[in-house]
């Protein structure tokens, strides 16, 4: 298992490299997640984050992953910083006997990533007209019940 808190970005064939290579693995599932432009207004995502009690919190949900699911294996990566529109933003991983422990758990770590994990990120507008700290959606809530 690995979990890593970044500003720079990452390869995800070099993120990959080895992952999931237990001999009782029978899927691995990835997931990349990007700043997203839906208002073609945003010029950048700013996310904050507070060094330590992110790793931790991030760390900790990934090893409830890890136990709920059976994985032998769990990659979380996610950046912090001024992300432009396109870049990426997180990558989750996760390797397990079968199919659907691999999809549920990295479903689940994708939840709480975008729920939970303790991020805040403001969006600013091109030519920064404005900027808007992103608030808590009822999507966001509704899906993470279902864990």
């Amino acid at each position: 298992m690995r979990v890593s808190v970044q500003s720079q970005d990452f390869d995800l064939a070099t993120a990959l490299h080895g992952f999931g290579t237990a001999k009782n693995t029978g899927a691995t599932v990835t997931f990349t997640g990007l700043v997203r432009d839906d208002t073609g207004q945003l010029d950048y995502m700013e996310i904050e984050h507070y060094p330590g009690m992110c790793e931790n919190a991030i760390l900790k949900i990934a090893q409830d992953a890890e136990q709920r699911w059976g994985l032998t294996d769990c990659l979380v990566i996610h950046r912090y910083g001024k992300l432009n529109v396109g870049a990426q933003i997180m990558m989750v991983a996760t390797a397990g006997r079968h199919r659907v422990d691999a999809f549920d758990a990295a479903t689940f770590l994708m939840d709480y990533l975008k729920s939970r994990a303790p991020f805040w990120k403001k969006e600013v507008s091109l030519g920064g007209a404005s900027s808007e700290w992103v608030s808590a959606k009822d999507s966001d809530e509704t899906a993470l019940k279902r864990w």
